[in-house]
């Protein structure tokens, strides 16, 4: 077992600092990648199909390959999985902004997701593993909030670098932050070698693989089959899982009501929270006429508010405990999507998309700690397992948001954005109603 360090320590702050930096690189790529997609868009005189799947892509990659990321850590070594991973993202960001088509460039979208799949969980792993117990709880809490910061600036990054420059330079900032990661990690993570020899459940990967693809390429594409073939697998894959010897999802985390209704909940508000971004970035880009760095600036207040209050209101729901935090805070944010679903063109950004904006980000901050503190609660044996589904399930409602949302904005973005926002309200109403029939059966039980 690799020694324990203090966070006060060179090597604490190195290995800290080590585990943010691809981190925060992956989460703040992820946002500029939208705000960049109008110029993609004009560059390659692609559809809307084409820019959307690079931004599916990248996330469903993710998303599906987050699950077992950790289980390759414990594997081969955290180490290697992480430092590969940083490399990969890096050579993926590379070649990005070389291609010349829309195809490379979405396929290398996949390679990019690798990387970060390869990363972001075991950033985690590794300050379990490496910071001693007594800080572990001030590591990942400074952890959070450096990559909550990320997501704050990523929209004013994007933007300026698209402005400034090109859309190339989106991902040629990837290059850079990745080489100081790998120079960090490099000389800060201890090598550790496996820990466990388990064997991958290769059939559960590939089906829920293959299910997840079908169903986002179907959404977009309109292909009855696909959509049929991936609809077909997810019902497959749960039953794998139920008779696999080393499942990717242990069923038995999902024996608490209280870790279902927090990952149902999660699902649905996730859902609704990536329509958001994806389509007001675009909204205010193609309908309002923002600039890039116009656009990064007008989506700004959420992010900053989630940042700023999310530890004020983890601490009160400590307190308080997760009822009341889990049902007020998706009921702002069902209210904020309320109040955007009656913008217009010729709407005000400050009269009528800030109130909307404000208010999302309280009830994201309201939301976020208990909801993810809910879904974690597992005997300690499943908190890994259930830290990849939970973080799946978050990532993979981006992918399908954008692709079912898609079908609403074919013959008008202005008028399938307010239909996209009254939805939003609709799910996060559903998250309400989720949670409190969850918590109340569980203080039943």
């Amino acid at each position: 077992m690799t020694d324990q360090v203090s966070l006060n320590s060179r090597e604490g702050r190195g290995i800290l600092l080590a585990t943010i930096l691809p981190s925060a690189m992956a989460i703040i790529f992820g946002t500029a990648i939208t705000i960049a997609l109008p110029a993609i868009q004009e560059y390659f005189q692609t559809d809307f199909a084409g820019i959307q799947w690079i931004v599916t892509a990248y996330t469903l990659t993710l998303g599906v390959l987050i699950l077992i990321s950790g289980a390759l850590g414990d594997m081969f070594g955290r180490k290697r999985v992480f430092v590969t991973g940083i490399a990969i993202f890096m050579i993926g960001s590379l070649i990005s902004g070389f291609v010349q088509a829309i195809i490379p460039l979405i396929v290398l979208q996949v390679i990019i997701g690798i990387g970060a799949a390869m990363t972001i969980p075991g950033s985690m792993a590794i300050i379990n593993t490496c910071i001693n117990d007594k800080q572990r709880g001030r590591a990942i809490g400074l952890w959070t909030g450096f990559i909550t910061g990320g997501a704050v600036v990523a929209p004013f990054l994007g933007g300026s670098l698209v402005e400034a420059f090109n859309w190339q330079a989106v991902f040629f900032s990837n290059v850079i932050i990745g080489l100081l990661a790998l120079l960090v990690a490099t000389r800060f993570i201890p090598k550790d070698e496996g820990l466990r020899s388990r064997t991958l459940d290769w059939l559960g990967i590939i089906l829920i693989g293959v299910g997840l693809f079908g169903v986002s390429f179907g959404l977009i594409q309109g292909s009855t089959l696909s959509l049929v073939l991936g609809l077909g697998l997810l019902p497959l894959f749960a039953i794998r899982e139920t008779r696999a010897s080393h499942p990717l999802v242990p069923p038995d985390m999902f024996k608490s009501s209280l870790v279902t209704g927090a990952n149902l909940a999660t699902l649905f508000l996730y859902t609704a929270l990536n329509g958001l971004i994806f389509y007001l970035i675009l909204n205010f880009q193609q309908v309002h006429n923002f600039s890039p760095l116009q656009t990064g600036l007008a989506f700004m207040p959420a992010p900053l508010i989630i940042t700023i209050l999310a530890g004020p209101f983890g601490s009160l729901a400590d307190k308080i405990g997760p009822r009341i935090p889990m049902m007020v805070g998706p009921a702002l944010v069902s209210v904020a999507f309320f109040l955007l679903a009656f913008t217009g063109p010729d709407s005000n950004y400050f009269t009528r998309f800030l109130p909307g904006l404000v208010l999302h980000g309280i009830g994201m901050a309201v939301t976020v700690a208990p909801l993810t503190k809910s879904a974690l609660a597992v005997p300690a044996k499943y908190s890994g397992a259930a830290s990849g589904v939970n973080n799946a399930i978050a990532r993979i409602a981006a992918p399908l948001a954008i692709a079912v949302f898609g079908l609403l904005v074919k013959d008008s973005l202005a008028d399938g954005f307010r239909i996209i926002m009254a939805i939003g309200a609709g799910l996060a109403l559903i998250s309400v109603a989720t949670s409190y029939f969850t918590i109340k059966n569980t203080q039943a039980t």
